[in-house]
C-alpha cells in the first residue's frame, strides 16, 4: 500500500462470541485507521482498534437505518483518504452478509480491498447449542437459507416445497418474524410435522438461548419462550442431538450477568475466564489507569535503582508504568541487575515475568500481614527499598515494612481515577436488577464505583459481591457494601471461583 492508497478490509467477526473471529481479522484490526462496524458486531472486538475511527453502520429490524448505498460510499470515502479501512460484519461477510454487493462497489470505485473469511451463524450457533448439521448415518448434507423472505409470497425467492423434499439438514438465518410461515410452507411441502426443529436465539454469546421443538409446534413453543431476533433455526433429525452434545449452556455460571470492575485495560482477562464459565460479563471500568501529569519523581527514582536493595511492586499497573519510564530513558530490564524484586500477587509476579523478571520474593497472600512476615523472614532492617504504586495508595505496606526497619522510598508510578461520565453509566447498570454478581479487584475499585453512585452501596448490595481479597473487601465494607464472597487466591482466577462459590450458595 503507498502512502496515499487505502485499502478496504472486509471481515467476517463470526457470529458473535469475539473468541471466534480469525487471527488474521483480529491483526487487521488491530492496525486499521477506521473501523466501520454492524450492529451485532461484539464491543470486545472494537477495543481491538484502540486508535481507530469507529463508524456505526448497523440496520435494525423495523427501524430507520443506513442505507446500502451509503455505507458502500463511506467505505469509498474513508480508503480514497488513504486510510486501511476495517469493514467488520457479523458471521461471514458473504454469507447473506452483503459482503460481495460493498466487494463490487469498491470494485467500481477503484479501491483495493480483500475478504476475511468468518464463522457463519449457519453452523456455529447449532454448534454452540449442541446440534451438529451434519452427522454419520443421520444427515449428509445440509442447506443454508435465509428466512426473511415471507414464504406466502408467490414471487418469494426460495422453492420451500422443493426443500421440503430436500435431504439433509436445514438451517434457517433471519427468520424470525416469517418462523411460523416457514414451518407451515415446509409442511406444505411434504417435511413431517413431527420433524425435529431446534430454535437458537444470540448464539455463541452468554445469553445464549435454545428452544427445541417439532415443525408443528414450533411457532407456539418459541412464542411462549419470548424468543426474539437473533435467531438460527435447525431443521432436521440432527436436532435430536441436542441432549446429549449440548455443552455451552451447561456451563457453571451460564446465564449469571457479572458486572466487572476492573480498569478497561485488566477487565479483558477477567471477564474471558467468566464466560468460558457461561457468564455474561458486563464490563463498567470503576477504574481509569492514567499516566503521571509529571514523571520526574519517578524518572529521578528509577535512575538510582543501583542503590535500592529491593523494589516492591504493588500491582500489574506499576509494572507497566516504571518499564514504561524506563524505556523512555533507553532502559530495561538490566536495570535491576542489583536489586531484589518483589511481588507482591501473582498477576504482578506474570506482568514482571513477561519483561525477563523472576521475582525474589513473592508473599503468599496479598495482604500487609503476609507482606510484612515475608520480608520480616528476609531481616530487611537498614534495607533501602522501593514503592513504585498507584498515586492514592494505601500507607499500610509502607508503614508495616518501617516498623521492620526498612528505609522505605514511596513514589507514584500512575494515577488511579473513576473515568469520565462513568456515573450515569454505573447506575443505570446497577439499578437496572439485572446483575447476579458484582467483582471488585481493588479497594480503589470499590471506592470509585460507591462514589459514582453518589454513596448509594445500596445498589450495589442488591447483588452478590465478589471481593478478590481481604483489603479489598475490609474497603468495600467500609463503603457499607456487603462481601457474599472473597477470593482464596488473589487472582482474576481466585475471583472466578468465589463467584461460583458465591452463586452456588443462591
Amino acid at each position: 500500500m503507498t502512502a496515499n492508497e487505502g485499502v478496504v478490509s472486509i471481515i467476517g467477526a463470526g457470529p458473535g462470541d469475539p473468541g471466534l473471529i480469525t487471527a488474521k481479522g483480529a491483526e487487521l484490526l488491530r492496525k486499521a485507521d477506521a473501523v466501520v462496524y454492524d450492529r451485532l458486531v461484539s464491543p470486545a472486538l472494537l477495543s481491538l482498534a484502540a486508535n481507530a475511527e469507529l463508524v456505526y453502520a448497523g440496520k435494525e429490524p423495523d427501524t430507520p437505518a443506513d442505507s446500502q448505498e451509503f455505507i458502500n460510499s463511506r467505505l469509498v470515502a474513508l480508503a480514497r483518504q488513504g486510510k486501511r479501512v476495517a469493514r467488520l460484519k457479523g458471521g461471514d461477510p458473504f454469507v447473506f452478509g452483503r459482503g460481495g454487493e460493498e466487494a463490487l462497489a469498491l470494485t467500481e470505485a477503484g479501491v483495493r480491498f480483500e475478504v476475511v473469511p468468518g464463522v457463519t451463524s449457519a453452523i456455529a450457533a447449532p454448534a454452540y447449542a449442541g446440534v451438529p448439521v451434519t452427522h454419520r448415518g443421520v444427515a449428509s448434507a445440509f442447506t443454508v437459507v435465509t428466512g426473511s423472505e415471507d414464504s406466502a409470497n408467490p414471487g418469494a425467492g426460495l422453492d420451500w416445497s422443493a426443500l421440503a423434499k430436500t435431504p439433509g439438514t436445514l438451517v434457517v438465518l433471519m427468520g424470525w418474524r416469517n418462523l411460523p410461515a416457514v414451518a407451515d410452507a415446509l409442511m406444505r411441502g411434504g417435511r413431517a410435522p413431527e420433524t425435529p426443529v431446534c430454535v437458537t436465539q444470540w448464539g455463541t454469546l452468554p445469553q445464549q438461548r435454545t428452544v427445541s421443538a417439532t415443525l408443528a409446534d414450533v411457532a407456539a413453543k418459541t412464542a411462549e419462550a419470548g424468543l426474539t431476533a437473533p435467531v438460527v433455526a435447525v431443521i432436521g433429525e440432527t436436532a435430536t442431538l441436542r441432549p446429549s452434545l449440548r455443552w455451552f449452556d451447561k456451563g457453571p455460571l451460564f446465564g449469571k450477568r457479572v458486572l466487572v470492575t476492573r480498569s478497561r485495560a485488566q477487565a479483558s482477562a477477567l471477564s474471558r475466564l467468566l464466560a468460558e464459565r457461561g457468564a455474561e460479563p458486563v464490563e463498567l471500568p470503576a477504574i481509569a489507569v492514567r499516566p503521571l501529569a509529571d514523571a520526574s519523581a519517578l524518572d529521578a527514582a528509577l535512575s538510582e535503582l543501583g542503590g535500592f536493595d529491593w523494589v516492591a511492586f504493588t500491582s500489574a499497573n506499576a509494572v507497566e508504568a516504571v518499564f514504561e519510564r524506563l524505556a523512555a530513558q533507553g532502559r530495561d530490564a538490566r536495570s535491576f541487575a542489583t536489586a531484589k524484586v518483589a511481588a507482591i500477587g501473582p498477576a504482578t509476579a506474570e506482568a514482571l515475568r513477561e519483561r525477563g523478571i523472576a521475582a525474589d520474593l513473592v508473599p503468599s497472600a496479598s495482604t500487609g500481614q503476609s507482606v510484612a512476615e515475608s520480608f520480616a523472614e528476609r531481616s530487611v532492617r537498614g534495607a533501602r527499598m522501593l514503592l513504585p504504586r498507584a498515586d492514592i495508595a494505601s500507607p499500610a505496606l509502607p508503614d508495616g515494612l518501617r516498623l521492620l526497619g526498612a528505609a522505605v522510598t514511596e513514589v507514584a508510578a500512575y494515577r488511579t481515577a473513576a473515568p469520565a461520565d462513568a456515573a450515569a453509566q454505573a447506575r443505570e447498570t446497577l439499578a437496572s436488577g439485572m446483575l447476579d454478581a458484582v467483582t471488585f479487584t481493588s479497594a480503589s475499585a470499590a471506592r470509585n464505583l460507591v462514589g459514582l453512585l453518589g454513596g448509594d452501596a445500596g445498589l450495589v448490595n442488591r447483588s452478590k459481591v465478589v471481593s478478590i481479597g481481604p483489603v479489598t473487601s475490609a474497603a468495600a465494607e467500609q463503603l457499607g457494601v456487603r462481601v457474599s464472597a472473597e477470593a482464596r487466591e488473589h487472582t482474576a482466577q481466585g475471583v472466578v471461583d468465589a463467584a461460583l462459590e458465591a452463586m452456588s450458595d443462591g
